[in-house]
């Protein structure tokens, strides 16, 4: 069933093309993922889709009462609670009604109505789902007001909103920034499902191999599909761009052949002589497309560093019952990369405060070597000035930038090594995106030839051509590397050990990359269910035999149970399966059988906690 018709859309601002006869569609269950550089037009794309903009050409056409739910990267929110902001929607008055009624008039026949409005729109357990949702997200109280919340929190509280509502087609941009590791672990389960239809923008590399069936890719104002995961896409792109330049170098010895037959004729020719030269425009067409072979080249001169480098000597540090660090105590070494992890507000950013002299630790002392010299990438990126011209930036920092074996560039030449071509350096800083105003961001930091880089959710904003040069040269960076991350690729590609931050001040120093400290989590919470069920089992070693027989009649009842709900689900799969051609009843059997596969889970988790106690 198709939800979506985007038929030759274009778009332009001025002079600048963005894209132009763009066409793809979005069916039902399909997962596409969006992908192209900073400033190329992929939160414009997704305006249009959304109706908050207008295409210049073609159109954007959605199947008659098909729900769109959209997460924009700047939602705001007025000033309400959590939970009115939740149900900031008509369709849930009628759980407000039904609440009125309970009370005020039971035996009225518009309570019986409301019941079944309740029944029709599967609202019973509603609150129950919103609360599973937003303590997913890391939100509890619903009673907190949304006014003063930080611009992470209203992310994940409109994502929230966004999954809870069940729109036929979700819309994503950019839905991991703000999100800690296990929220996006959540998240890309969640998403995963097969009733779940999907679009969006991402840079998050795993999200999209894990999630998505379909890329498209905007590249040189044209769309090209790939229908795979990212890994595949990467594979297919390379062979697209390899066949496109033979296609290219043949059409361009062609053109040579042609040109000189041109040349070599007289004026007045036949028809077939006008036909050849009718064919000559389209080859020379050809011949002369260029492909976009540019790189992002971050080769930057870093200062020496000495033997000390940053030593911790018993460091706490607390913000009232919130402890951060306690008698921590590290020597950071020569050239080593270390990611910090922890679930949010937990104090990443303040153990990076602590070493840049921002926050004054509560006891014990932090040494910084003579010779560190720090860049700081900061999440929120640079405030820059209005008025301010692209060239203006990086001039501020120095006209010439020092490079490797003694070598310097000029600012113009570092901007077009960072993807800023000429006809850009002149442009005002405004009207740039917010990409292109973190790459500018990260180069000023390079600039000042940093040997210690501490960088705070460097990828957010990136597109992912601009993260693998980042990855690459970080890789070869000769100087010390702090960085905090969500992005899951990036922490496996670069760090050679973790600082896990527990919480209560605890850090863990956990040899290896991300894929390392998952490791860990799965060891600790193995241990963790360990230890439950030995506790149980000396609680019920210690209790009298009634217990004994409570737990046995638990233990029977539940292998009755299980069995019961395993007949079920079958019968359910079978119904399943003869209703193949009806996706409405698809969609109403396939909750049903999530249902019911929670409750065997449940119930054989517990099953298996009493068989252990009764061994």
């Amino acid at each position: 069933m198709n939800y979506l018709s985007v038929e030759n859309i274009s778009k332009s601002f001025g002079e600048r093309v963005l894209f132009k006869d763009v066409s793809f569609g979005i069916d039902k269950g399909q997962k596409l993922a969006f992908v192209a550089k900073n400033g190329a037009g992929k939160t414009t794309l997704l305006k249009l889709l959304t109706g908050k903009d207008v295409p210049d050409t073609g159109k954007v056409v959605w199947r008659k009462d098909v729900t769109v739910g959209f997460l924009d990267q700047l939602d705001e929110t007025d000033n309400m609670s959590v939970k009115d902001f939740f149900f900031n929607d008509p369709k849930y008055d009628i759980i407000a009604k039904y609440e009125d009624l309970a009370v005020n008039a039971p035996e009225s026949e518009a309570f019986q109505e409301a019941i079944e409005e309740m029944t029709r729109l599967n609202a019973w357990d509603i609150e129950e789902r919103a609360t599973k949702i937003l303590s997913a997200f890391g939100i509890v109280d619903t009673t907190l007001p949304t006014t003063g919340m930080s611009g992470g929190e209203i992310k994940r509280l409109c994502l929230a909103k966004v999954l809870f509502d069940e729109p036929d087609v979700l819309i994503l941009d950019e839905p991991t920034n703000h999100l800690d590791l296990d929220m996006i672990e959540w998240l890309e389960k969640y998403l995963t499902q097969q009733n779940v239809t999907l679009f969006m923008v991402t840079h998050d590399r795993y999200f999209l191999d894990n999630i998505c069936d379909q890329i498209l890719e905007l590249d040189d104002q044209q769309l090209f599909k790939y229908k795979g995961n990212f890994t595949y896409y990467l594979e297919k792109r390379q062979e697209r761009l390899v066949n496109q330049q033979q296609v290219i170098d043949k059409a361009n010895n062609l053109f040579k052949k042609e040109l000189d037959w041109i040349r070599r004729q007289p004026k007045a020719r036949g028809t077939k002589a006008k036909s050849r030269v009718d064919a000559f425009d389209d080859i020379k067409k050809v011949a002369t497309t260029k492909i976009d072979k540019s790189k992002l080249e971050l080769s930057v001169q870093s200062q020496r560093m000495g033997t000390k480098i940053i030593e911790f000597h018993k460091v706490s540090k607390s913000f009232g019952d919130l402890k951060i660090l306690d008698n921590f105590t590290y020597n950071f070494k020569r050239f080593e990369k270390i990611g910090i992890v922890g679930k949010n507000g937990v104090g990443k950013t303040s153990f990076v405060n602590l070493i840049l002299n921002k926050l004054e630790p509560d006891a014990g002392k932090i040494v910084i070597g003579d010779t560190i010299s720090f860049g700081y990438y900061d999440q929120k990126g640079l405030a820059f000035k209005d008025d301010q011209k692209v060239i203006d930036v990086v001039k501020e920092i120095a006209d010439y930038i020092p490079l490797e074996k003694g070598k310097t560039i000029t600012a113009s030449q570092m901007l077009e090594r960072f993807f800023f071509p000429k006809n850009m350096h002149y442009n005002f800083v405004y009207k740039l995106s917010g990409g292109e105003k973190k790459r500018l961001y990260l180069l000023r930091i390079l600039m000042g030839n940093p040997n210690f880089l501490i960088m705070d959710e460097p990828t957010n904003d990136l597109d992912i051509f601009t993260i693998a040069a980042l990855e690459n040269f970080l890789e070869q960076f000769t100087g010390c590397l702090i960085v905090i991350s969500h992005d899951r690729y990036f922490l496996d590609k670069i760090c050679d050990h973790m600082f896990y931050l527990k919480g209560e001040g605890q850090v863990k120093d956990i040899l290896g990359n991300y894929y390392s400290y998952r490791n860990h989590l799965i060891e600790e919470k193995n241990q963790a269910k360990s230890k439950k069920i030995e506790v149980k089992k000396e609680v019920y070693e210690d209790q009298p035999k009634k217990v004994d027989y409570n737990l046995k009649k638990e233990y029977n009842k539940l292998e009755k149970e299980i069995d019961k709900l395993e007949k079920k689900k079958k019968q359910l799969e079978q119904d399943m399966y003869s209703h193949s051609e009806n996706p409405e009843k698809l969609i109403e059997l396939g909750k049903e059988s999530e249902s019911l596969s929670a409750k065997i889970e449940e119930k054989t988790e517990r099953w298996m906690e009493l068989a252990e106690l009764m061994d």
